[in-house]
């Protein structure tokens, strides 16, 4: 089982950069994590549903298809953390590779949205990208925790 995070863009804040490369460091302790940014559509002269058809294509082209596609939505599923933990060690041991999707500026497009297995509500708000990835990256690592017995989780 392999975890991949699929996001567009990298950070632009230095801060945020810092803490989402820690947590995702964190959180490769517990599963194999493999995290693919791919490039921000310019939106000038076009459309958001043409940025979000050239994201998503992108972000589909770098995921293997046999993964379990969950989009991070805000109408998505709400877990707490220990459902959360369970989930992804069941995805552990069925041996299925998964694969967390987050969307850019624009959201997610028809190519991704049709594909999707579930979709994951990180907050009841729309979260800016960078910051979605932060949020995931941390309960990825709390989930591993929780999942070892280890007294990160309170």
């Amino acid at each position: 089982m392999k975890v991949w995070v699929a996001v567009v863009g990298k950070p632009r804040d230095a801060a945020l950069g810092a803490a989402i490369r820690e947590y995702e460091a964190r959180a490769a302790r517990y599963w194999p994590l493999e995290v693919v940014e791919v490039k921000e559509e310019s939106a000038r002269g076009v459309g958001a549903d043409v940025v979000m058809q050239k994201e998503g294509e992108r972000l589909l082209a770098r995921l293997p298809v046999s993964a379990r596609l969950i989009l991070c939505d805000p109408g998505g599923e709400q877990m707490d953390s220990a459902t959360f933990a369970r989930e992804l060690q069941a995805q552990r041991e069925r041996a299925q590779d998964v694969a967390f999707v987050i969307g850019g500026a624009h959201g997610l497009g028809a190519p991704v949205r049709a594909r999707p297995h579930s979709r994951l509500s990180l907050a009841p708000w729309t979260l800016p990208h960078e910051l979605a990835r932060l949020v995931l990256a941390e309960q990825m690592y709390r989930a591993g925790t929780i999942g070892r017995g280890e007294p990160y989780h309170k």
